[in-house]
């Protein structure tokens, strides 16, 4: 609880002014653009769109130059701006397999189906400092293939085919939306990846690295990682068919994890699954290997009593923006709290002091 006070009206005003001041920053140098941010913050963009739950690309980049780049404000922007937009309808689901990939990597077959395709990647960057940036200067274009538009093959399935790998079945149940309803648990797998989706990267990473080193009994590989473009869909009831609404960036990731089998299962692969809007691939994949550690239950296997498959600790402390707000509250006035603990603190020592009082006058 906190107390609200009256008046500073103006001093929050001139607050507001000094923030719009900060946001300019140098008069003299040209103002950062919604454009440029789009263009050349494309991971920061992206980022904001995923855990915002909102696909607006020149929406995030506002937010972003609104929150002089405090992507977590930028995040709370866009969530704040999507609970204002009607709700037209539902999309298809949409099929990464027809996905036209920039980037598609396997770690366990290397002759995968439709090849693999680095893309833009820093993994194999030196991490060093490139002062060419700073002159400024035209960036040679790169040599580069076109996206594969042909139906690319998910390599998991492949495993599938031999009876390797869990097989996953298939629903047409609706799920439950996180976006108009509020976390429940316990909470099914489509409820738990949405929550994921829209989850911190870094607390997601963090759970994720936990898994890796011991904090759970999963061993994983990357079964294959696609960025690419995908087609969304729309039911129209007047027409009888689906008309296409526009694409999309996506990133998918599907895990293969070691599994010896338990009480219900017999020894197999098992899958962990990520997806997320735009270009987020450690995001994805550390969604599924948390979406992996989140299924003991489900796989028959024994409660090893790690952070990454208490349901209720990753999911309820993974969305940054209701951490955020309780974390940020405690700097508001809580001027009667504490002088009601302040008063508390000074009659236990006053009681403190006459009971040693006491007791020294007895010895």
């Amino acid at each position: 609880m906190y107390v609200a006070t009256k008046g500073g009206e103006r001093a929050i005003a001139n607050a507001h002014a000094w923030l719009a001041e900060e946001r300019r920053g140098d008069t003299e140098i040209a103002e950062l653009s919604v454009a440029q941010i789009r263009s050349q913050l494309r991971l920061a963009v992206d980022r904001v769109m995923a855990e915002g739950s909102l696909y607006d690309p020149d929406l995030a980049a506002l937010a972003i130059k609104q929150a002089r780049g405090d992507l977590i404000e930028a995040i709370f922007l866009i969530r704040a701006y999507r609970t204002t937009l009607p709700r037209f309808g539902s999309t298809r689901p949409i099929d990464t397999g027809a996905m036209a990939c920039d980037r598609r990597i396997s770690a366990t077959f290397k002759d995968a189906p439709g090849g693999q395709v680095l893309g833009p990647t820093f993994d194999y960057t030196h991490r060093l400092l490139d002062f060419a940036l700073m002159a400024e200067g035209e960036i040679p274009e790169a040599p580069r293939a076109e996206p594969r538009t042909e139906p690319t093959p998910h390599i998991v399935e492949f495993l599938n085919r031999e009876g390797l790998i869990q097989q996953e079945a298939p629903t047409d149940d609706t799920p439950p939306d996180l976006t108009r309803q509020p976390l429940e648990l316990p909470a099914e797998r489509p409820l738990r990846l949405q929550s994921l989706a829209r989850a911190d990267e870094g607390f997601l990473l963090g759970l994720a690295y936990s898994t890796q080193r011991g904090y759970g009994r999963t061993h994983a590989f990357v079964g294959e990682l696609r960025i690419g473009t995908v087609e969304v869909e729309m039911d129209i009831p007047e027409l009888g068919f689906a008309i296409e609404l526009g694409e999309m960036i996506v990133t998918e990731c599907e895990t293969v994890n070691q599994f010896t089998g338990s009480k219900t299962e017999p020894p197999q692969f098992t899958r962990g699954y990520g997806l997320v809007l735009g270009q987020s691939e450690r995001k994805a994949i550390s969604m599924s290997l948390v979406d992996r550690a989140l299924r003991w239950k489900e796989l028959g296997e024994d409660d090893a009593g790690v952070p990454a498959q208490d349901a209720e600790f990753v999911l309820y402390h993974g969305d940054n923006i209701q951490a955020t707000g309780f974390l940020e509250h405690i700097k508001l006035p809580h001027y009667v709290d504490f002088q009601s603990e302040l008063e508390l603190i000074r009659k236990l020592r006053r009681e403190a002091e006459q009971a040693a009082t006491r007791q020294e006058a007895a010895e």
